[in-house]
């Protein structure tokens, strides 16, 4: 049966693929920016940011070039920061060691920053038409619930059947449509949150999971560490209709962002009133504002915020921002819930 897996595959592929503006451009910088911005992001999120950020930066040389904290602004709201500076680092060295040009095979897109097998795997057979697999989670799950398997699909071992099976039935002249038939199986059918299309698969008269009826307990994964919970105290210091804004350090969470000033724990009105004191602010009101939270990969922030509003002065650290002036400075999303107060 597996014999008869690339062809109905592609044949569904054909007939139900998703338009998306990176898709068919020919332009393998395309390929590249929006497989590093669907990392850990849907599709439908991906599309805004994908076209305002290659309308400013259309290629290696303007990605190169660009200011770090325009570079920021671009991304604000995708999370997980990293992969912007990345991307960044990734285009001065393709400027310097490969002309200008993105790396054409796969073994040398995994020299570039932040590019990982996946992600090399789908630039190469997408834009190069390199024979080469590209195993993510949803190729992964997909691959898992046709093979019947009740292993991890994040332990490396499975991982690596997986691109064994794969490479075994993609075909040689359309890799990348094969690669992206796959994507778009696992975003449409075979879907990881709730029950999957099995009636409109092309794969399920070669679905081991739904011959066995286990399509609930397939995809298997290792069990999770659990996440840490750390409580922070959010200030909004204002002066006026300005307000206050650090750069974060530029290594660790959320590295060179900027933020709201902020302390570990919960912090009582009073605390707060004295911690803006030592600030070397003089106090005029404060506010409580609601709480919010936001959940990072390992961790959790549960924040308590207060407005406070101050004497005019100039701060010691950060800087005093009006309304006019947020379009300059990436504020992360974690903080999103008290943005709307500046």
């Amino acid at each position: 049966m597996m014999t008869d897996f690339a062809g109905a595959l592609l044949e569904w592929y054909d007939a139900n693929k998703r338009s998306l503006p990176w898709r068919d451009t020919g332009n393998a910088y395309d390929t590249w920016i929006s497989e590093i911005m669907l990392q850990q992001t849907r599709a439908a999120a991906v599309i805004p940011y994908f076209i305002r950020f290659t309308a400013e930066l259309p290629d290696a040389a303007h990605l190169a070039e660009c200011p770090a904290d325009r570079l920021m602004k671009l991304w604000e709201g995708l999370g997980y920061y990293s992969r912007a500076r990345n991307l960044q680092k990734a285009a001065k060295r393709i400027m310097e060691d490969y002309g200008g040009s993105i790396p054409d095979t796969y073994q040398e897109l995994l020299k570039l920053e932040g590019v990982g097998p996946y992600t090399a795997g789908a630039i190469a057979s997408i834009a190069f038409g390199e024979k080469v697999p590209a195993v993510d989670g949803n190729v992964l799950r997909v691959t898992a619930r046709i093979l019947g398997s009740d292993s991890p699909i994040d332990d490396g071992k499975f991982r690596k059947t997986v691109w064994e099976t794969l490479s075994d039935v993609m075909p040689d002249d359309r890799p990348g449509d094969f690669n992206q038939a796959m994507m778009d199986l696992g975003a449409l059918i075979c879907v990881p949150n709730g029950e999957p299309l099995c009636q409109a698969c092309p794969l399920q008269f070669c679905c081991e999971a739904c011959r066995q009826g286990r399509t609930a307990e397939i995809p298997v994964r290792k069990e999770k560490a659990k996440r840490k919970v750390i409580p922070l105290t959010v200030l909004l210091i204002q002066d006026g209709d300005r307000t206050l804004i650090r750069k974060r350090p530029e290594t660790g969470l959320l590295a060179g962002l900027y933020e709201f000033p902020n302390q570990t724990g919960r912090l009582t009105g009073k605390k707060v009133l004295q911690a803006v004191t030592e600030m070397g602010f003089s106090p005029l009101r404060i506010e409580r504002l609601p709480d919010s939270s936001h959940i990072f990969t390992h961790l959790e922030w549960r924040m308590t915020a207060y407005r406070v509003r101050v004497e005019e002065s100039i701060p010691e650290t950060g800087i005093f921002a009006g309304r006019d002036s947020r379009e300059q400075f990436a504020i992360p999303s974690a903080f999103g819930a008290y943005v709307k107060y500046m």
